[in-house]
């Protein structure tokens, strides 16, 4: 009981904390993300020892569900934040990133774990589709607030939300593939990678999400003409449709993570222009409430020890996947993609903001629990960390230039 009450405070203390200074931090390199991590690994077993997740509960299953939940959240907020029919204007180049992107992000990542570890060709790749997704979490600390409003144009700022928020969903198929391998005969694995995987819990879970989210806006337009409700909650509503989906699509078999983005757009397109203040207000309560724990969460969780038994292979491995797992591969198609207007500035800042995090967190516990490979938590745990530090430390002072070298052009 103890335990539980010193987490509360933990977690509590950090929202409240961060919340008072984001401002501040937002000046200067550092993210809520690393403030997070930060705290939890000063609580953990690494320092002061007053939490330990290894009491909780099995670790795995608890940072798969907790990360799920928080994941859900985020993209319902992503969602929301999206300009109306975002998605069916931007389609094609959106369409060429998440069809193309993905996968060549998915090989490069996979590949370099392959020629830098000692592990076998598809676990490898298993590895590098589980740090192939953008996280919705971290990108949201770059592309709002004052800053990122004053140097990166809306183009920018909406591309990554959109992306980070799709390629979540899109990446189940890709750490499915593995994970199938390497545990049923090929035949099988290949046949129900396609008929189950992509038809169903792909396919479905779009044509699901977007049933609920219509349905959902739909349901509150009805409500709000007929007067049968008294006083409408934004906030409630949206977060009960993330957890209505989530639910309902995984009770079904189905991808719920991209369920949720899918119905968060279909509810966006019936929400009329008066009430976007509302949606920014949703974002910053659910960003700080739901999405900052994760991170205290996972700094308890880091296993300083397997890091240790990479050697500097583990360090140089993270260092690599940050720099070459997806700036190349957005640079061979940035010559197809309209919206990247600045080619080499867009490109290098899309391309370098890509972080890792929550998302990575959730298929890292999902691929252990159905394979059982520890290495899988070790490696891209690592990967996970340099993403948040990297990426946190270098979002105000790269954000700074780009407007710079843009402004100037």
């Amino acid at each position: 009981m103890s335990s539980l009450n010193l987490a509360l405070v933990a977690a509590g203390g950090l929202v409240l904390g961060l919340g008072l200074i984001s401002g501040f931090l937002r000046q200067h390199p550092i993210s809520d993300p690393i403030v997070a991590l930060s705290v939890g690994v000063f609580l953990g077993p690494a320092m002061l020892g007053l939490l330990n997740i290894s009491e909780w509960g099995e670790q795995t299953i608890l940072l798969e569900e907790t990360s799920r939940l928080s994941l859900a959240i985020s993209l319902m907020g992503v969602a929301l934040r999206l300009p109306k029919g975002y998605f069916k204007k931007h389609w094609r180049s959106l369409g060429l990133l998440l069809g193309l992107l993905i996968p060549l992000m998915w090989f490069c990542s996979g590949l370099l774990v392959y020629g830098f570890l000692d592990l076998p060709f598809w676990v490898a790749l298993l590895v590098g589709a589980v740090v192939t997704p953008t996280d919705p979490i971290v990108a949201t600390s770059i592309v709002t607030g004052r800053i990122a409003e004053k140097h990166l144009p809306k183009r920018l700022r909406y591309f990554l939300s959109a992306e980070s928020g799709a390629n979540d969903g899109l990446a189940y198929p890709i750490v499915l593939l593995p994970i199938l391998v390497l545990t049923k005969p090929p035949a099988s694995a290949v046949s129900q990678w396609l008929l189950h995987v992509i038809l169903w819990e792909v396919g479905f879970a779009i044509l699901f999400g977007a049933f609920l989210g219509y349905g959902a806006g739909w349901l509150l337009q009805r409500a709000e003409a007929k007067q049968t409700i008294d006083k409408r909650s934004f906030l409630s509503y949206t977060l009960a449709l993330s957890l209505l989906t989530l639910g309902t699509t995984r009770l079904l078999g189905s991808d719920g993570i991209l369920a949720v983005f899918v119905a968060g757009l279909a509810f966006d397109y019936l929400i009329c222009a008066s009430e976007r203040a509302e949606e920014e207000r949703v974002q910053e309560a659910v960003d700080r409430f739901f999405t900052l724990p994760i991170f205290l969460l996972l700094g308890l969780a880091l296993p300083w020890s397997q890091w240790w038994q990479l050697g500097w292979r583990g360090g140089l491995l993270a260092i690599t996947i940050l720099l070459l797992r997806r700036i190349p591969a957005l640079f061979l198609l940035s010559p197809f993609t309209p919206e990247l207007k600045k080619k080499v500035p867009d490109t290098l800042f899309l391309g370098w903001f890509g972080p890792i995090g929550i998302a990575a967190l959730y298929y890292a516990n999902f691929a252990i629990r159905h394979t059982g490979f520890d290495q899988i938590w070790a490696i891209s745990s690592l990967v996970i960390s340099a993403s948040i530090i990297a990426h946190g430390v270098s979002a105000t002072p790269l954000t700074k230039l780009y407007g710079k070298q843009v402004q100037y052009r």
